[in-house]
């Protein structure tokens, strides 16, 4: 071939080449064209991301989907919406990957905002333990607390009800959204209305056997008394703890009880409840400080402290103390006084000082004064006997010393049931006094 002609020929062999290359692009990208979604398909995975609150198992085990199973795109859209409606998550979306072996998911979430604790009532039926875990096998997003929006809450109150009737258990599960009127919700509370669960008996697992008897006798109210865990918290902080606080034991606690039926009909249940008893370390008293008294001497107030130093710390009794010290300055007129107690503890030496803070306000004065139920003639005679005037400093001990005089000196025929109200008005430093004399009727 001459040079003229392969000249000539050059730019149609190039224009064939590139022909034949995007044939063979086409024709690969055609063989490699993604293969046409079926109306169902093998899943492969489920992943989850975006959470910090929860695993990606928790979150694709509440989605119901699992490995292995047949699903089609529309369960894939319920998973999320399911996920979403729950109310523990302010976004869910999702993305799969599919391949002639099935597909692949991922779900996208961010977390709500806070969660409030939520507490059961009267599960007598399951253990602490066994109630919590049995829920979270039926609720995976359940961990003990709630979103305050959302179905989650409705979720685990119809798991409740499904074991309550796996149990043979006559009771429907109601719950209460717990707050201050106006304010932000605090706590979900779990109840089962149905039959009636009564305290047979107390025990104390790990309790000395010389407070048993204390103990015992501290718990006695709650026998045969309905049971509620939010009562018996409440008692076992008012009338369980200071036994053990009397003595030094500043962190004992029962925070850790159980009920354990004994007896079940259809319209009542018995249960014994078991505390469990931690009374922690025993703190002896290193030091009492008191400062910022004026009015009083300083001796005078330390008299009615009855805490030895290097004896254990009661401060049940340092508490009864405080308020002694308080009625003296009420004697005196000073009706605001308050004496803030800060115990600084020495974990290693097991021992506590306490700092005695006084701030004795204002003197106060005698205000308005009042006698209820009397007719004229003994409320004149009552009157002439009261010699607090207006304008005097106050006495919050006198009230009481002139109700004594008046029913041995004046109101000698007859019984009175004696009312005495003391109403301080900060604005101008008075108190005003009312007293009231009901008469007891014959029998």
């Amino acid at each position: 071939m001459n040079a003229r002609k392969a000249r000539l020929l050059r730019p149609f062999i190039r224009s064939l080449s590139l022909t034949l290359i995007l044939t063979q692009l086409s024709a690969q990208t055609a063989h490699r064209r993604p293969p046409q979604l079926p109306s169902s398909f093998p899943l492969l995975s489920v992943k989850v991301t975006g959470s910090k609150r929860y695993t990606s198992e928790e979150i694709a085990a509440a989605t119901g989907l699992q490995p292995g199973q047949t699903v089609s795109k529309s369960d894939f859209e319920l998973a999320t919406e399911h996920l979403g409606e729950s109310g523990a998550f302010s976004s869910v979306s999702y993305s799969f990957e599919y391949s002639g072996e099935g597909a692949k998911l991922e779900l996208q979430v961010s977390d709500s905002g806070p969660f409030v604790p939520a507490y059961f009532d009267n599960f007598v039926w399951f253990s602490n333990q066994e109630l919590l875990a049995d829920l979270r096998s039926r609720v995976p997003l359940f961990q003990g607390q709630l979103p305050s929006e959302g179905k989650l809450a409705d979720q685990v109150s119809d798991a409740l009800q499904t074991m309550l009737v796996e149990r043979n258990v006559q009771g429907r599960v109601n719950y209460l959204r717990s707050g201050p009127d106006n304010g932000p919700l605090e706590s979900f509370l779990y109840s089962v209305d149905g039959p009636t669960i009564r305290i047979r008996n107390l025990e104390f697992k790990g309790a000395d056997p010389k407070d048993v008897p204390l103990l015992q006798a501290a718990g006695a109210q709650l026998q045969g008394q309905d049971y509620l865990r939010s009562t018996i918290t409440g008692d076992a902080d008012k009338n369980l703890a200071p036994i053990y606080v009397a003595q030094g034991f500043l962190k004992a606690n029962f925070a850790d009880y159980d009920a354990k039926v004994v007896q079940q009909s259809d319209q009542e249940t018995d249960v014994d409840v078991t505390f469990t008893v931690n009374p922690g370390r025993q703190y002896k008293v290193k030091e009492i400080h008191l400062s910022g008294s004026n009015v009083l001497p300083a001796e005078q107030l330390r008299a009615l402290i009855h805490q030895q130093l290097g004896q254990p710390a009661n401060a049940i009794q340092l508490v009864r103390d405080t308020e002694a010290m308080k009625k003296l300055y009420g004697t005196h007129g000073y009706m605001a006084a308050t004496i803030q107690v800060t115990p600084t503890v020495d974990e290693a030496a097991s021992t506590v000082s306490y700092q005695l803070q006084v701030n004795e306000g204002d003197l106060y004065h005698m205000g308005e004064l009042d006698f209820q139920d009397l007719d004229r003639h003994d409320r004149e005679r009552v009157a002439a006997k009261w010699s607090l005037a207006k304008g005097d400093p106050y006495d919050s001990g006198y009230p009481k010393r002139f109700v004594d005089q008046i029913l041995k000196e004046v109101l000698t025929t007859g019984e009175f049931n004696v009312s005495i109200r003391e109403l301080p008005d900060p604005a101008d430093k008075s108190v005003d006094v009312s007293i009231k004399f009901e008469r007891k009727e014959e029998l």
